[in-house]
């Protein structure tokens, strides 16, 4: 086992290739050893086909000895969620509904872009089923288990992505996003990712979760994240709501101050119950950002709960998304999704619609709040990770899952950037994550942000145990 290849990030990786110090192939065979050597206790894997990884490196490294690289990944391992297409790997989203030949030959935007640009696919990663939930488990491949401590959740939806980046499996993962499914496991997983404006990556075909759902990066680093949304970000013409490529290259302003940023800390959002454990160590970054020079204000947004308006929203996208399927298939499925989806059926136009309302108007009260602070920064989480196979913590006294990530789905409503950096670990060993949050379109201010973040404060060289199997 070579720790040093899987403690690399993806610029790194990049500058061994370059240097013919490494090649792909070294690179790929390790992290698909490493995948069987810990994959066994954490499940963050549904599908691994070592011939055509190895094919696909092998491929690169000839590119790399020709001299003709292939855009700005070459060479580098990705893992993709299971609810992306890849053309020659089923995508079934966790669910034993999905016909795997009617997925093959097509590829996602986000998976057709970092072809274009030479990647190594190194797996496709767990997901619960239909990416319903903020814990990772379904039907066809049981549970993802925590990389920190397998007896407590990797987070979800992007559950298995976390893992695979938390432990050397992949430098670079692909995640989505609809209530904090990015972040969650971000956070519960020691990692950074990122949920990008809405309309910045391109996404086909269409979320069930419409306009709550957002693909995006999971990394180590946020240079590494920069570097991938220079990808994702690329133009694809069949995702009607993205919006023009702008040509921003997010890496290019990384290095630079953000001292004057003007930036509201607020560690409740006015409303939620924090852990003490969290609240300690997310104060203490909010000075770090005090030392880089910005200026911090302690203050909400000025917005209540959106929740009962997010349920509306979410789980009627829930029912959107098993809407054609009989009986015979929905009694195959997770019993809890189909519960929430039947729910969510019976809901009317109006009480629809007035979710809606007051998405537009929590998007209004956060555009004026961005007219004064740059950013905002919470909690990524209010606790940190409970006990595996589970929606909610023991003794908790909801029974669904955004009723914990209280500081999550209020940006998805937004359609905003939201950012979740490792900012400290809990008295049992359990990562911690910063939120950072801008106005919408400006999410290279957050990854610039976020970058001087971790920089002052690199929480990278702290790995799980695990990573030593």
């Amino acid at each position: 086992m070579n720790q040093d290849i899987l403690r690399m990030t993806a610029v790194q990786l990049l500058q061994q290739f370059r240097d013919k110090t490494l090649s792909p192939v070294d690179v790929a065979t390790e992290m698909l050893d490493q995948i069987e050597r810990v994959d066994t206790v954490t499940n963050g894997f549904c599908l691994v086909d070592r011939e055509t990884t190895l094919s696909l490196a092998r491929e690169s490294e000839q590119r790399y000895q020709q001299g003709q690289t292939q855009g700005l990944l070459d060479g580098v391992p990705v893992a993709v969620k299971d609810v992306f297409l890849t053309p020659m790997w089923p995508t079934l989203k966790g669910s034993k509904t999905v016909d795997p030949k009617s997925t093959l030959d097509k590829s996602a935007p986000a998976t057709a872009a970092l072809a274009r640009h030479g990647y190594v696919p190194i797996g496709k990663t767990t997901t619960p089923e239909f990416g319903w939930k903020g814990v990772t488990d379904n039907p066809t491949d049981g549970v993802t288990n925590n990389p920190w401590d397998p007896a407590r959740t990797a987070g979800g939806s992007s559950g298995g992505s976390g893992v695979a980046v938390a432990l050397g499996m992949a430098p670079l993962a692909l995640g989505t996003d609809a209530g904090g499914s990015i972040r969650i496991p971000a956070s519960f997983c020691g990692i950074v990712g990122f949920k990008a404006s809405f309309g910045e990556v391109p996404h086909w075909p269409a979320s069930p979760f419409g306009t709550l759902a957002h693909p995006g990066p999971m990394t180590r680093t946020v240079d590494d994240c920069a570097l991938m949304m220079n990808v994702l970000s690329e133009n694809d013409h069949r995702d009607t709501y993205a919006i023009p490529r702008r040509h921003i290259d997010y890496t290019a302003n990384l290095g630079r101050s953000i001292k004057g940023l003007k930036i509201a800390y607020s560690p409740n959002l006015g409303y939620v119950d924090v852990d003490p454990e969290v609240e300690e160590a997310v104060a203490a970054s909010v000075e770090v950002f005090r030392e880089l020079g910005a200026e911090v204000f302690r203050v909400d947004p000025g917005f209540s709960d959106p929740l009962p308006a997010f349920g509306h929203l979410f789980y009627s996208g829930v029912a959107n998304a098993i809407r054609e399927l009989g009986s015979r298939k929905r009694d195959q499925m997770d019993p809890e999704l189909v519960k929430v989806g039947t729910k969510a059926s019976r809901l009317t136009m109006l009480d629809y619609m007035g979710a809606v309302n007051e998405s537009m108007a929590l998007r209004e009260r956060m555009a004026h709040f961005h007219q004064k602070y740059d950013l905002l920064l919470t909690p990524t989480l209010p606790i940190t990770a409970f006990k595996t196979g589970r929606e909610v913590p023991e003794d908790w006294p909801h029974t669904r899952w955004p009723t914990w990530t209280p500081f999550t789905y209020p940006f998805n409503m937004t359609g905003q950037p939201a950012l979740s950096v490792p900012c400290g670990f809990d008295s049992q060993g359990l990562p911690i994550g910063l939120q950072l949050v801008g106005a919408r379109f400006n999410d290279a201010l957050v990854l610039q942000a976020g970058h001087a973040y971790q920089q002052a404060n690199d929480l990278t060289d702290r790995r799980p145990g695990l990573m030593q199997l």
